[in-house]
């Protein structure tokens, strides 16, 4: 019987990164890994962990990289690596913020934002819940909450709740929505978990035991669908109250696995 060889690493393997703060709970590594070497890419994913005060120089650094090709960003850098890159798609400057980076080979950085697509289309293969006319709750404001909520204005939800600790940053993001769909109907009353069909943790609220709920679970029903972006505790304490009130969930990983093909596309890495 014979095995198969562990996936060298050389001098022609292309490098590729994904920064976070912390950095033990990304998964992002283990799948992208898994996709190069489906695909047959000599790359490598690795983690870089990153305080908010470092991460403009350490873009400049691996900008000058040149085998480098690109990174992941995730919590709590999607919203200010939007500005520390050369260009970003459309949709990411609606949202303001990146999650996917590619460099180009003089050295640009190309953004794109890709947590709501792939939320979204989690939503419709894992709980079959399709967001086409129905009404979605959203906790948070930053780069996840925000994608999140344009991905589901883009499917087409009549109604979207923004809830954020900060007021005046679920207001803001209603503003952006409300320009880019003005036939959706936008509130940011937190007390109204009730009244949703859907409803979406995107903060990073429930990766610890003692953080304070992202939404009033007292108010969830079994008639909900109920997803969080969290993906390190697989159940948070959102999903744990979601399943004991007969709610279908939807774990976050889903939201991981289902923009992977997508991040690579976007490395630009596909063979010809």
């Amino acid at each position: 019987m014979t095995t198969a060889s562990p996936r060298q690493i050389t001098g022609n393997t292309r490098i590729f990164g994904i920064v976070a703060d912390p950095i033990y709970h990304v998964k992002t590594p283990q799948a992208i890994n898994a996709g190069f070497e489906r695909l047959g890419i000599d790359a490598v994913m690795i983690p870089i962990h990153v305080k908010p005060a470092g991460l403009a120089a350490v873009l400049a650094g691996l900008a000058q990289t040149e085998n480098f090709g690109g990174l992941v960003a995730t919590v709590p850098h999607k919203p200010a690596i939007l500005d520390l890159c050369d260009e970003v798609t459309e949709e990411a400057r609606h949202i303001g913020a990146v999650n996917c980076i590619r460099r180009d080979p003089d050295g640009r950085m190309i953004g794109a934002m890709l947590d709501g697509t792939g939320f979204v289309e989690a939503l419709k293969t894992v709980t079959g819940f399709d967001p086409n006319g129905r009404r979605a709750f959203v906790a948070g404001a930053g780069g996840a909450a925000s994608a999140i909520a344009f991905a589901l204005a883009k499917a087409g939800a009549a109604h979207l709740t923004i809830a954020n600790r900060t007021a005046d940053k679920a207001e803001a993001l209603g503003e952006r929505i409300r320009a880019a769909y003005p036939a959706l109907t936008i509130s940011t009353d937190p007390s109204t978990v009730a009244d949703h069909d859907l409803i979406a943790n995107g903060t990073s609220l429930g990766m610890k035991e003692t953080d304070a709920p992202p939404l009033d679970f007292d108010r969830l029903h079994k008639d909900q669908v109920v997803g969080d972006a969290i993906m390190e505790p697989e159940m948070t304490p959102l999903l744990k109250a979601a399943k004991a009130k007969g709610c279908r969930i939807q774990l976050g990983k889903p939201m991981l696995d289902c923009q992977i093909d997508l991040m690579i596309e976007h490395f630009n890495v596909l063979p010809k």
